[in-house]
């Protein structure tokens, strides 16, 4: 189905992103998986690629295109490889940049912005807690104010770039008698006394990225590194997860898009008892509807996109747009793996690795079930 929400400088910038993928990541994959983590190369070069600055000013070293579908298109394209890559890239470029575009000083964005651009500054979001989850209100880090200073305690989890960040973006409590009206964002920067950070968790899937917990213990904060307004901070990151959901929304139809395109061409050239297996009508017709499932899916993600990018987009139709494609995209890889056979439990098989790394976005940025809640509640239940 021929989309239409993209123009020739869209599709310019992805053609500028797969000779970068083809260049610089497909080639070195396995060496990711292998340490866990992207290189820093890697991110340098996609700075100098201009990747990593899509929505910072330019003043700062950013192209501030302006275009959320720029954005979409990186994220796309980055998906067709794997979902490691749009989750660290994401995180960084697409989750936490507008917190540092919109809620920082001038001082701020002078210290940090132009190092984000390169990728000499690699940056992280500290929200999920171990006792957390989804429950962002729920936070037991704490920052008590001393001087000029702000001393954090507590912990983070399942934080991704959490082991390479320079800076972590991370949420705390600070008047606990508000609860969610009482949480600031602090900028936490590596080398900072009393940060420290666990071993890179061992995941099902998403080999490639680095994942970690991080430990607080009276980490000593300057008010110079509060984001955003003091207590204000559940309201700032209500404000900027519409984007994160639908960024994930974008990832995990793309993943599925592309493994599914691969699987048809495998069902063409796979022979069983004297024919393709895409020609029993079985495979055809499952093909037939996982087909035509991703499509109409990606006609709402397209609209949710185009929405976003004029600024329309309700967190209600994010959180439609999240939970949705993960359903999809989990439902459609399972059969993409039946289809394979045994080959499609082999991890040497992109199918089988797929599958794996796509489970948890029934999870992450905001579980699926909380995703139905609020949709739910907007009914008026």
């Amino acid at each position: 189905m021929k989309r239409s929400i993209y123009d020739s400088d869209h599709e310019a910038f992805r053609d500028s992103v797969r000779e970068f993928l083809d260049r610089q990541v497909k080639p070195h994959l396995e060496e990711h998986v292998a340490e866990k983590s992207m290189p820093r190369e890697l991110w340098l070069e996609a700075g100098k690629q201009g990747f990593l600055g899509l929505e910072i000013p330019e003043q700062y070293g950013g192209s501030e295109a302006g275009d959320y579908r720029f954005n979409a298109v990186l994220t796309e394209e980055l998906a067709k490889v794997n979902m490691a890559l749009p989750s660290c890239v994401g995180i960084h470029a697409d989750i936490v940049a507008p917190y540092l575009v919109h809620l920082t000083t001038e001082e701020q964005k002078e210290r940090w912005l132009p190092r984000f651009c390169t990728g000499e500054l690699l940056t992280a979001i500290g929200m999920t807690e171990p006792s957390g989850g989804s429950d962002l209100a729920a936070l037991k880090t704490t920052a008590v104010q001393d001087g000029d200073d702000w001393v954090l305690n507590g912990s983070k989890t399942f934080i991704t770039n959490g082991y390479s960040a320079d800076l972590v973006l991370v949420a705390a409590r600070t008047s606990p008698e508000k609860k969610a009206r009482g949480i600031t964002l602090f900028a936490v920067e590596a080398g900072m006394q009393g940060f420290s950070r666990g071993r890179k968790l061992d995941k099902v899937g998403q080999d490639e990225s680095d994942t970690a917990e991080l430990f607080f213990e009276d980490v000593r904060v300057p008010s110079a590194n509060v984001v955003g307004e003091v207590d204000n901070g559940f309201i700032h990151m209500m404000q900027w997860l519409p984007q994160e959901r639908l960024g994930s929304a974008v990832t995990n139809l793309a993943h599925a898009a592309q493994i599914l395109e691969e699987t048809i061409e495998y069902a063409r050239e796979r022979k069983a008892f004297g024919q393709s297996i895409g020609a029993f009508q079985h495979n055809k017709f499952l093909l037939a509807e996982l087909v035509t499932r991703v499509e109409v899916t990606q006609a709402f993600v397209d609209q949710a996109v185009i929405a976003h990018t004029q600024g329309e987009l309700t967190p209600i139709d994010a959180a439609k747009a999240k939970w949705w494609t993960a359903q999809v995209q989990n439902e459609v890889l399972d059969h993409c793996v039946q289809l394979y056979g045994g080959y499609g439990f082999m991890n040497e098989y992109r199918v089988a690795r797929a599958w794996r790394d796509a489970r948890v976005t029934k999870i992450w940025a905001g579980s699926n079930e909380i995703m139905k809640e609020l949709i739910g509640r907007d009914l008026g239940f």
